[in-house]
């Protein structure tokens, strides 16, 4: 339930961009970038910038589900007593532990084409631009930033946080206990506290 409500949540527009918990900002390496590119007076580029990137996040984020599933279906006993009876967010890591590599398999081509498709570069390639011709007469590093990576990392990381408060929710308040099993299952641990 928690893995589904994430993957919907992150997968619908604006699920990232209007999220503050998960919204995808400038990557920290190019901050300069970034100043360099509002000091020119490309505040509207890099405001599209920002927003591809979390177009494209949110793309990619419709592959999550069935990755949860088939991660969740195959759990042995062991592993749901594990979950049952530790931490708030241990559902979270066991699916991170599971999930993580596949879901970075999985959105890394997704986030590639919808780079390309919401025109990512066509954001990033004028502000890194305008940055490299600066470091000829300040002396930094040219930026080389492979996109695709951090937006399908930060992609991970948010979809990780959703779920992680998916958990927290159905663990804590019995009102987000929406079906059988799951009154049953989580029931029976309010009753032992």
């Amino acid at each position: 339930m928690g893995a589904n409500n994430a993957g919907t949540s992150a997968s619908k527009t604006d699920g990232f961009f209007k999220d503050s918990l998960i919204k995808i900002h400038f990557p920290p390496d190019a901050e300069k970038v970034k100043n360099t590119a509002l000091k020119l007076g490309m505040q509207k580029q890099v405001d599209d910038f920002v927003l591809s990137m979390n177009r494209a996040a949110e793309k990619a984020s419709v592959k999550a589900a069935p990755v949860f599933v088939n991660a969740i279906t195959s759990m042995n006993i062991d592993d749901a007593m594990k979950i049952l009876n530790g931490p708030d967010n241990a559902a979270t890591q066991y699916l991170q532990g599971k999930t993580q590599q596949q879901l970075h398999d999985d959105f890394l081509p997704i986030v590639k084409s919808a780079c390309d498709s919401v025109e990512v570069t066509k954001y990033w390639t004028p502000l890194a631009n305008a940055y490299n011709k600066t470091t000829f007469f300040t002396g930094d590093p040219k930026v080389n930033t492979d996109l695709n990576e951090y937006v399908t990392q930060q992609a991970l990381k948010g979809l990780f946080v959703l779920l992680a408060g998916e958990e927290l929710k159905i663990r804590k308040n019995p009102a987000a206990r929406v079906d059988d099993l799951l009154k049953k299952v989580f029931g029976s641990l309010d009753n032992k506290q």
